[in-house]
């Protein structure tokens, strides 16, 4: 039996002007990370293809929801579960009034996915 677990959380203010999609969706990539990973085992040799595929789907995704005043920036980090920590953090300097984040874990027995999305109000 193969342990999942899945967490999506957000980040930013809670005024109305954040980012939409950021902050009313959280990340619009949760359902293909789980899509694309459930029941995959990790390879290292397949990681970064994998990657680039789950960031492509979850731009894609972003970009059909016309938010042309916003720079959206997606990354999706894969690596092998071996029972120890990670931590990741990002910093950015930005207007808390618009601007947020989003990111969905994805964890089974073999792997650990970490997919963020940033996005930023043009001025």
């Amino acid at each position: 039996m193969t342990k999942e677990t899945v967490s999506t959380q957000r980040a930013g203010s809670s005024r109305r002007t954040v980012c939409p999609v950021l902050s009313v969706y959280g990340c619009p990539g949760g359902g293909s990370v789980r899509e694309q990973l459930s029941g995959e085992s990790y390879d290292s040799e397949r990681s970064a293809a994998v990657a680039r595929t789950l960031s492509s789907r979850i731009t894609d995704r972003l970009k059909d929801l016309g938010l042309e005043r916003y720079k959206l920036v997606v990354q999706v980090v894969i690596g092998e579960q071996r029972g120890e920590g990670v931590q990741m953090a990002s910093r950015c300097f930005w207007d808390a009034d618009t601007d947020s984040c989003a990111k969905d874990i994805y964890m089974n027995d073999s792997l650990f996915c970490v997919a963020a999305v940033f996005g930023v109000y043009y001025y």
